[in-house]
C-alpha cells in the first residue's frame, strides 16, 4: 500500500502538526505493507531527510503533486489542504482528511472571533458571513472576503472524501462533516526516567507553577499571571515560570511587573533539546490557560504521559483530553484558576495521584502505536470498500 501524506508544515518547523505527520509517517513506514511518502511546501534548511525511515519531496511542483497523487493508492492530509484536496479527489484517489483545526467550518480556522477575542458561536455555520467578514478585517477586507470564499469549496469538498479524521469528539462536533470518525493524537511513550510522577518537589523549597507553549493571546496566559498575583497576595509560596516565546511576550513580562511578580516569574524564551526538558522538568504543575477552543491540546497530552499535574481550561478538545486525567477551571476565570491551584498548592499529596491518573489516561489513549495502528485500520478499510466498489 503507498500512502501519501501531504502537510503543509513539516520539519524543521516544530508544532502540533509537524510533530503528528512525523510520528504517523515513523510509524506507517514500519508496517510492512506500507511505502510512505510525505510531500510539503516546507523547505529543508540543512534538515537530513535521509535520517528518516521515509521519502519526504519537498516544494513540489503542481506536475509533481499530480504524479505523487497518481502513485498514491491512500492520500492523507493533515488538514484540508485546498489545492491537494481538490486534486486528490479529481484523481478520484481513497483521500483521508485529519482535522487539527476547524478551516471546514470557519474562515480563520480557529473558531476565535477576532474582534471581541472570544469563543465563535459559528457564525459561518449559521450563515452570518458578515461577522466572518468583520472577524477577519485586521487582515484587510480583500483578504478576509478571500478567506471566507475559500471556505465554501473547502467545506463542500471535505464533504465529499473517503474520511474525516477529527482529533477529538469536540471537533467532530463543531466541523459536522460526513463519514467521520475520531482519532486522537498518539505520541511516543516516554523513557522510565522522563516519567516524573509529581511528588512535593520545586525549588528551593517552592513549587513551581508553569505553561508550556506558543505566548500568543489565545492561549490566556494573562489568565495566569492574574491568577498567579492573587495567589501571592494570599501569601502562597510558589514560582512561576512560562517555557515559549512569541508576540505577546513583551506585554506578559509588562504584565508580571505590574502584579508585582518579577522576584518569583521568568519567561525563558524558545527552547528545544535537552533545554527544553530540564525546564519542562522543572516543572511541578503545568498550566494551560487556553481562551481558545484548542481541537485537542498536545501539551496537554505530553505532559500527562509524563505524569504531571496538568491544571487546563475546561474548553474545547483540551477540556476532553484533560476530563479524568487533570484538573479543570473555566476558561478566562482567573479566580477559579487561583483556586485550583491554592487547593493544589496546600496538598501536595494530591500531586502523585493525579499525576498517575494522567499517565495511565495518556498511556490507554495517546500513545503513538495506538494512532498509527488505528489508521492502518482506515487506511485498509477504506481502500478495501473502494476496491469493492470498482
Amino acid at each position: 500500500m503507498r500512502v501519501l501524506i501531504y502537510t503543509h508544515a513539516f520539519a524543521p518547523r516544530v508544532g502540533g502538526v509537524e510533530t503528528f505527520v512525523m510520528l504517523l509517517a515513523q510509524g506507517l513506514s514500519q508496517q510492512a505493507d506500507m511505502t510512505v511518502t510525505v510531500a510539503t511546501p516546507t523547505p529543508a534548511d540543512g534538515f537530513d531527510d535521509r535520517s528518516l525511515g521515509f521519502r519526504v519531496v519537498r516544494q513540489p511542483s503542481l506536475a509533481t503533486l499530480w504524479r505523487l497523487l497518481g502513485e498514491a493508492d491512500i492520500v492523507q492530509l493533515a488538514g484540508p489542504v485546498f489545492l491537494p484536496l481538490a486534486l486528490a479527489l479529481l484523481r478520484r484517489k481513497v483521500t483521508i482528511v485529519e482535522h487539527h483545526g476547524y478551516q471546514a467550518c470557519c474562515p480563520n480556522g480557529l473558531l476565535f472571533y477576532e474582534p471581541m477575542k472570544t469563543c465563535c458561536p459559528g457564525h459561518f455555520q449559521a450563515r452570518h458571513y458578515g461577522m466572518c467578514l468583520h472577524c477577519n478585517a485586521a487582515a484587510g477586507w480583500l483578504t478576509s472576503a478571500r478567506m471566507l470564499l475559500l471556505t465554501f469549496p473547502r467545506r463542500w469538498l471535505c464533504k465529499r472524501v473517503t474520511r474525516n479524521v477529527p482529533i477529538s469528539h469536540h471537533v467532530l462536533v463543531r466541523l459536522a462533516l460526513p463519514r467521520s470518525q475520531v482519532i486522537y493524537y498518539g505520541i511516543p511513550k516516554p523513557a522510565e526516567r522522563e516519567v516524573e510522577v509529581n511528588d512535593t518537589r520545586g525549588v528551593n523549597g517552592s513549587p513551581v507553577i508553569g505553561y508550556v507553549g506558543r505566548l500568543v493571546q489565545e492561549k490566556g496566559i494573562p489568565v495566569l499571571v492574574e491568577a498567579a498575583r492573587q495567589l501571592a497576595a494570599r501569601g502562597c509560596e510558589f514560582r512561576l515560570c512560562l517555557v515559549g516565546d512569541g508576540p505577546e511576550r513583551a506585554s506578559l513580562e509588562a504584565a508580571i511587573e505590574q502584579a508585582g511578580l518579577s522576584n518569583r516569574a521568568q519567561i525563558t524564551g524558545f527552547l528545544q533539546g535537552p533545554e527544553l526538558q530540564n525546564a519542562v522538568h522543572a516543572l511541578d504543575v503545568v498550566v494551560l490557560p487556553s481562551i481558545l477552543e484548542e481541537t485537542a491540546g498536545l501539551a496537554a497530552i505530553e505532559q500527562m504521559m509524563r505524569g504531571r499535574v496538568v491544571v487546563a481550561s475546561a474548553i474545547g478538545g483540551l477540556g476532553e483530553i484533560v476530563e479524568g486525567g487533570g484538573v479543570k477551571f473555566p476558561p478566562g476565570d482567573a479566580a477559579a484558576l487561583a483556586a485550583c491551584l491554592e487547593g493544589l498548592l496546600a496538598d501536595p499529596s494530591r500531586w502523585r495521584e493525579i499525576g498517575h491518573r494522567a499517565r495511565a489516561l495518556a498511556l490507554q489513549r495517546h500513545q503513538q502505536e495506538r494512532m498509527v495502528a488505528d489508521y492502518a485500520e482506515l487506511y485498509r478499510t477504506c481502500l478495501a470498500g473502494s476496491v469493492a466498489r470498482k
